[in-house]
């Protein structure tokens, strides 16, 4: 067990300017959808709120390990204090060893980015005592003649081999960046830290609050108002163009959410964004299948997120369906050649599981309801084996990894 890893390579003129751009912004606003091809009330499905309470006494059965730094761990390592927060995990299960990331903060109980770090922590799925915790960027810290004055959202991204993408959002001087970095699996080592890049068109820049702002200006896409933070989707899935493959996912600053999609994890490009009013707000669920990217959020002040998808070859969104009850970060997974949509809600003490109908997504139908009495934020899931395992945040105290059969809870 340790926290430290080396750390390969300098950090010097790694930011660049946005490209000088006289045209003015094109800004949409947010208005609710007033025109959707069907509504789903997960809570009213009574099987589904039976299949919920079996659900839940699965996982909290099978709870593998947290992975915030708690007392235990601490005792171990002179000088660390337990964290009064944690929040936002992604996991991979690579070869029996479980990587985690999500942000902490040690100084206080809040959610508060002025005092948080982004963080890497894996260990051996049989063996969770033999935890290595990792801090990879924190409040205070100097990247580039330029100091890190707050973090957020932090994931990873894998797409094989020994290379793991750790990717976090972090204002410097000011200014909101993506940045990544790069952990080598079989050297245990870290690369520097970088700005991601952002595309759109011809069209490059850092991938920064101005960038995107000034990407879409320059190529005159209309876009709705960013505020705080940026974030990249950790649920990655893939499609071949010609002869390259390309990883989809979503991103989002405040009311703006769009599809990127990226051949190295490094530089994202602009795909598209819902054309149809709505309140989108936050976190975007994509997920890949053929030509067409399915597509879930949640909206600004109104209790249902909305499912839709966009055909990657006739470049058109289906009009949006109606899910009750929406209001946190959502996920897909595809499980025996179905997808399911996994939405959590407003209350944030639960989950709810949808099969989604990819030939009609107004067909699509609630699988369970799971209410946790007790918290659950964030839920994000991954495929390993015949199971499915499951990360979330509980109180903001704890980011628990667990697991379940789908199978249990799905038709034979």
């Amino acid at each position: 067990m340790y926290n430290h890893l080396i750390r390969r390579g300098k950090e010097y003129n790694i930011f660049s300017n946005d490209i000088e751009n006289r045209k003015k912004p094109m800004l949409e606003h947010n208005a609710p959808i007033n025109g959707y091809c069907g509504y789903l009330e997960p809570g009213k499905d009574e099987k589904a709120l039976e299949r919920g309470d079996r659900f839940v006494d699965e996982i909290k059965e099978n709870i593998i390990v947290d992975f915030e730094k708690n007392e235990a761990y601490c005792m171990h390592l002179k000088g660390e204090h337990p964290d009064s927060m944690v929040h936002v995990s992604t996991f991979k299960i690579i070869d029996n060893i479980v990587y985690m990331t999500y942000y902490a903060n040690t100084a206080t109980a809040e959610e508060d980015p002025y005092h948080q770090e982004a963080r890497l922590a894996f260990c051996p799925i049989n063996k969770t005592e033999e935890m290595t915790i990792v801090t990879i960027q924190k409040v205070g810290d100097q990247l580039d003649g330029k100091t890190i004055d707050r973090v957020y959202d932090t994931i990873l991204l894998y797409k094989g081999g020994d290379e793991l993408f750790i990717m976090w959002t972090a204002s410097a001087d000011g200014l909101y960046y993506r940045l990544y970095c790069i952990y080598n699996i079989a050297n245990k080592e870290l690369s520097v830290i970088r700005p991601n890049r952002f595309r759109v068109g011809e069209v490059v820049n850092d991938y920064s609050a101005t960038g995107i702002a000034t990407a879409f200006a320059a190529n005159q896409i209309p876009y709705k108002e960013m505020f705080s933070d940026i974030g990249i989707m950790q649920k990655i899935t893939s499609r071949e163009e010609n002869g390259e493959t390309y990883y989809y996912t979503g991103s989002y600053s405040g009311y703006l959410t769009f599809v990127i999609k990226s051949k190295d994890f490094v530089t994202w490009e602009y795909v598209s964004a819902p054309d149809f009013v709505n309140l989108s707000m936050w976190e975007n669920a994509t997920y890949v299948l053929g030509d067409k990217v399915f597509y879930f959020v949640r909206q600004y002040d109104c209790n249902q997120g909305f499912l839709t998808c966009y055909d990657l070859k006739l470049k058109k969104w289906e009009k949006p369906f109606l899910i009750r009850d929406a209001q946190s970060r959502s996920d897909f997974i595809y499980y025996q050649n179905q997808l399911y949509l996994i939405h959590a809600p407003l209350d944030r003490d639960g989950i709810g599981v949808v099969r989604v109908d990819t030939d009609d997504i107004s067909r699509s139908e609630t699988v369970l309801v799971a209410r946790m009495h007790e918290s659950m934020f964030y839920p994000f899931m991954d495929v390993y084996g015949d199971e499915v395992y499951l990360s979330y945040t509980v109180d903001r105290k704890h980011i628990r990894l667990t697991k379940f059969r789908m199978l249990n809870y799905v038709e034979k």
